[in-house]
């Protein structure tokens, strides 16, 4: 068994150690110049693509991939607080659940629209609806198993990833052009901004009222990840021949959610835990990277663009219109 363990480790280890080393210098970029470290992760693992079939560095971004993908989302759970959240109002919070359930519904429809599957209007719109990349990477996970699919999820968490960017730097003008209170605009943004980096960035851009409601309202979002994946992993129970089942990763997110709720969890811990999520995360997105192309990414087809971004204004229109007629 110990060496069963060390071939196993040692056919790992080189794919591994190269996307660590490649999430280390996104994560030191981003830092350094403030653009998100995912995205710095996609384009530096692409750029070691031609190390993707080298059987010395196949198995590890394999298991980077899909394994550390897994656990990272699975600890996203220590992120999520309720009593946060609910300073926001009952109103409101269920608003943004309808804004979730909407900006998914859209994805659907646009996939039929356009002529795409459905599998890829789902992983756009739910990324869209929570929390960009990080989404994105999930619902990938539970989605039919498709020779395309890497490729799919690669180019939706870049454009989400870029269009929560654009928006970052966007929304906070808007929202101030057309008169919003720091409440008003602090809850727009953390209803329609995908990435939690760029809410909290967009928000505290503004003051730190707007700051503190977007954050919450952001995490609303985040919470109803795993319902999402769930309605996901419904959508396609016809094409699996075995019972559908929760994953463990997701069994993870529900009991961490629900043990840091509890108080039980003290603050280092959770610090720490919510650390190793993001390292499991960005590492994970470099090895996506590593595994598809940059000429692949640039023969997607221009639907699948137009998708993303109509999601996105889809988004934005729910929430502003909800701030005219209803408000907080």
């Amino acid at each position: 068994m110990v060496s069963s363990i060390r071939t196993r480790w040692n056919s790992h280890f080189g794919g591994v150690l190269l996307v660590a080393v490649i999430a280390a210098a996104a994560t030191f970029l981003s830092e350094h110049y403030g653009a998100p470290a995912m995205l710095f992760a996609l384009l530096i693992g692409m750029a070691f693509h031609f190390l993707n079939d080298d059987p010395a560095f196949a198995p590890g971004l394999e298991f980077s991939a899909k394994t550390l993908l897994r656990l990272g989302v699975g600890l996203l759970g220590l992120r999520l607080t309720v009593s946060d959240v609910e300073s926001v109002g009952f109103t409101a919070v269920a608003a943004v659940v309808g804004f979730v359930l909407a900006t998914l519904a859209c994805g659907a429809v646009l996939a039929f629209l356009f002529g795409r599957r459905l599998a890829f209007g789902l992983l756009a719109g739910g990324s869209v609806a929570i929390c960009g990349a990080s989404a994105a990477l999930a619902i990938s996970s539970v989605l039919p198993a498709r020779a395309e699919r890497e490729h799919d999820t690669l180019f939706v968490v870049i454009g989400v990833t870029a269009l929560s960017t654009v928006a970052m730097i966007a929304y906070p003008i808007l929202f101030r052009s057309i008169g919003m209170s720091d409440l008003e605009a602090g809850f727009l943004i953390g209803a329609t901004i995908h990435d939690v980096a760029q809410v909290v960035g967009a928000g505290y851009s503004i003051s730190e009222e707007a700051g503190v409601i977007a954050t919450f309202v952001k995490m609303v979002r985040v919470a109803l990840l795993p319902v999402v994946m769930i309605v996901v992993m419904m959508s396609f129970r016809g094409a699996r021949s075995q019972k559908v089942s929760l994953p463990w990763f997701l069994v993870m997110f529900i009991v961490l959610a629900i043990v840091t709720n509890t108080g039980m969890v003290p603050i280092p811990v959770n610090e720490t835990v919510a650390t190793l999520s993001r390292w499991c995360l960005v590492i994970a997105i470099s090895a996506l990277g590593v595994k598809t192309s940059l000429a692949t990414i640039l023969r997607v087809k221009p639907s699948y663009g137009i998708i993303l971004v109509t999601e996105t204004l889809f988004l934005l229109a729910l929430a502003v219109a909800f701030i005219f007629t209803i408000g907080l």
